[in-house]
C-alpha cells in the first residue's frame, strides 16, 4: 500500500479510501497553481479524468484534491492526508506541495505513470493515511553528461521528469569537455560550428580498439536552454551548468586555436578529441583567454539563474604550462609558487568574477590545489578527502565520491555491463552510499549541501545505456539523499527491495529501460538476460 520509493518521514494508515471520479475537482490554493496545472495534466494523460478546477478547496467534496502552502512547515516539507474530505497535500512552499503530488502519483498505482490510459475499466484510488515527510538535504543532484555522447533535447526533459519523479532537484548538467561543446555562445560561433562535432568515437573504454567511424555531435540552442531550464523550474529542478576550465578544453581551443599554448604546440591542426581520458590541451593562461570566457560565463548568467555555476578544474594536465614560456613568466608575474598556484589563479578569477555579479562558482575538488578560491564550493569527486578538507575550511561541498555514485561505473563483478569498467557498485552498495564523513564535527556536517550522483558517459553511447546504467541505481540514490536513514550498515536493504519490486513497475510505465534485477520480479516468469564475464578488461577512469 505504502511502497514508497524514496521512503517518506511518517506514515499512518487509516481505514478506506478517496475514489477519483469524473467528478472529482482539483483545487489549487494560492501559489500552487503550477503544482495543480502539472498534476492535473500527468493524471489526466494517464487516467483520462478531467479533475476539474475548483474554486474553493471545500469543492472536492470527498473526492477531490486539494493543494495549499503552509507556513509552518519548512520550504520542501510536505503533508497529504487521504481521508473522508478527500485528498489535501500542503507544503511550505510550491516545492513542498509538488513533492507531495509526487507522493500522491505514487500512491495511485504505476499506471499513473502512463501518457494515455490503457482502455480498460479500473478504480483510481488513494489509501486513507497521512504522510509527513521533508528532505535531508537541499542539494539532490544528478550530473549527466552530455559532451561525450550527446543527448538531444527531449531526452534531457524526460531525465528532468525522471529526477522529479525521485524528488531530486539539482539537475548538474555538463555541457563542455574535450570531446565536445554542447551549448550555443552567440559571440562565438566556431564553438558549436566547430567544437560541437567529431569525426570519430572510441567506442568502449580507451583501452578498446574498436572505433566508430562515423562523425558524432550535436548541440542547444540558446532557445532550448531556456526550455530546459523553464521545464526544470516547473518541476522545483535547478540547472546548474558546467563550463569546464583550464583542462577538459580540447573542443574549444579546436575551434578558437588562439586559447591554447600556442607557444608549445601548434593549435590550429587540434581536432575536437575522439579518444576518453584526459587530453594534455589545456587552455593558455593568458588574458585572452580570460576575456574569452568572461563573454562565455555572460551568456551563460543569461540563461541560467541558478546560484552556482560549475566551472569543473578538475583533472587539469600542467606539462605545458611547464613547457611554456608564457605560462612561466605568468607564474613569475603573479608571484605564484609553481603550475598549481596557476590553476588556483585562474579558478580565483572566475570565483571573483562571478560573485559580482551575485553567483557562486563550484568546481570539482582539484580546486583546492594551490589553495582553494574564497567563497568557492567544492564537488567532491576523488573520494570523501577533499570534501572533508573544504568543509573543515568553511567552504560548501556536494559529495559525489566516485567509489558510490559514479553511475558509469560497473554493476556486477565478471559480468558484460556491458562494458565493466572501474569499481563494482551494485544496487545495493549506492543504498548504503553516506554522503556525511563521520570524521566532520556538526559544524561542519553543516557545509556539506547535499549529494549527487554522476552519470560520465564515454562508454554511454546511446539513450538505452544510459538508463540502463542509470537505473535502478539512481532509485536508491534518491532515497539516499531524501530519506533520513540509519547508519549504512543498518540499512533496511531488504525493506527497500521490497518497495523496489513495485517501483520497477512505475519505470516500466516510465519506459526506463533499467538494469534487471538479478532474478525474476513476482510479476515476470523469467529473469533478465545477463552477459558473459569477461576476464582482464581494464578500467575506464
Amino acid at each position: 500500500m505504502t511502497e514508497l520509493i524514496p521512503g517518506p518521514r511518517s506514515v499512518v494508515v487509516g481505514s478506506g479510501e478517496v475514489r477519483l471520479t469524473a467528478h472529482s475537482q482539483l483545487y489549487a490554493g494560492t501559489a500552487t497553481e503550477g503544482v495543480g496545472r502539472w498534476l492535473r495534466t500527468v493524471l489526466w494523460q494517464a487516467t483520462g479524468l478531467p479533475l476539474r478546477e475548483g474554486r474553493e478547496l471545500d469543492d472536492t467534496d470527498g473526492d477531490g484534491i486539494g493543494l495549499q502552502l503552509d507556513a509552518s512547515l519548512g520550504p520542501e516539507e510536505y503533508r497529504l492526508v487521504s481521508d473522508r474530505n478527500g485528498v489535501l497535500i500542503e507544503g511550505g512552499s510550491a516545492a513542498g506541495v509538488f513533492w507531495g503530488a509526487q507522493t500522491l502519483r505514487q500512491l495511485l498505482g504505476p499506471d499513473a505513470y502512463r501518457r494515455a490510459p490503457l482502455g480498460r475499466e479500473r478504480t483510481w484510488a488513494v489509501p486513507h493515511l497521512t504522510i509527513e515527510d521533508a528532505p535531508r538535504f537541499r542539494w539532490r543532484g544528478l550530473m549527466l553528461d552530455v559532451a561525450r555522447h550527446f543527448m538531444p533535447k527531449e531526452g534531457v526533459l524526460r531525465h528532468l521528469d525522471l529526477m522529479a519523479a525521485h524528488k531530486l532537484n539539482v539537475f548538474h548538467f555538463h555541457l563542455t569537455d574535450d570531446q565536445g561543446w554542447r551549448i550555443e555562445i552567440k559571440r562565438y560561433p566556431r564553438l558549436t560550428e566547430v567544437g560541437s562535432w567529431r569525426a570519430r568515437t572510441k567506442f568502449g573504454h580507451r583501452a578498446s580498439p574498436l572505433w566508430e567511424e562515423k562523425p558524432h555531435g550535436g548541440f542547444y540552442t540558446q532557445d532550448d536552454i531556456r526550455e530546459i531550464v523553464a521545464y526544470a523550474a516547473e518541476r522545483h529542478i535547478t540547472v546548474v551548468p558546467e563550463i569546464d576550465v583550464p583542462g577538459h578544453s580540447q573542443a574549444a581551443i579546436a575551434a578558437y586555436p588562439e586559447l591554447g599554448n600556442t607557444d608549445v604546440i601548434d593549435t590550429t591542426t587540434l581536432s575536437v578529441w575522439d579518444n576518453w581520458g584526459i587530453s594534455a590541451n589545456v587552455l593558455a593562461p593568458t588574458d585572452n583567454t580570460l576575456r574569452f570566457y568572461e563573454g562565455v560565463f555572460e551568456e551563460l548568467l543569461d540563461l541560467f539563474p541558478a546560484e552556482f555555476i560549475h566551472v569543473g578544474g578538475d583533472e587539469c594536465l600542467k606539462d605545458q604550462w611547464r613547457r611554456s614560456p608564457a605560462a612561466q613568466a605568468r607564474i613569475g608575474e603573479l608571484g605564484l609558487a609553481d603550475e598549481d598556484e596557476l590553476q588556483a589563479w585562474f579558478i580565483g578569477h572566475f570565483d571573483k568574477w562571478l560573485t559580482a555579479r551575485g553567483r557562486r562558482l563550484i568546481g570539482w575538488d582539484e580546486i583546492l590545489e594551490g589553495g582553494l578560491a574564497e567563497g568557492a564550493a567544492v564537488s567532491s569527486w576523488r573520494g570523501y578527502a577533499g570534501g572533508v578538507a573544504a568543509a573543515r575550511a568553511g567552504h560548501d561541498v556536494v559529495m559525489c565520491p566516485e567509489q558510490y555514485v559514479y553511475l558509469d561505473h560497473r554493476q556486477a563483478a565478471g559480468e558484460d555491463e556491458p562494458v565493466p569498467i572501474a569499481h563494482v557498485r551494485t544496487l545495493e552498495d549506492v543504498y548504503r552510499f553516506e554522503p556525511v564523513p563521520p570524521e566532520l564535527t556538526s559544524d561542519e556536517a553543516g557545509h556539506v549541501l547535499g549529494t549527487q550522483a554522476n552519470v560520465w558517459t564515454e562508454v554511454m553511447e546511446d539513450p538505452a545505456r544510459v538508463d540502463y546504467q542509470t537505473y535502478p541505481r539512481l532509485s536508491a540514490f534518491a532515497e539516499v539523499a531524501w530519506s533520513a536513514l540509519p547508519a549504512p550498515a543498518e540499512r533496511d536493504f531488504a525493506d527497500f527491495e521490497r518497495r523496489m519490486a513495485v517501483h520497477y513497475r512505475r519505470l516500466d510505465a516510465l519506459g526506463v529501460g533499467y538494469r534487471p534485477p538479478a532474478g525474476p520480479l513476482p510479476w515476470q516468469k523469467r529473469p533478465g538476460v545477463l552477459g558473459r564475464p569477461k576476464e582482464g578488461t581494464p578500467p575506464n577512469r
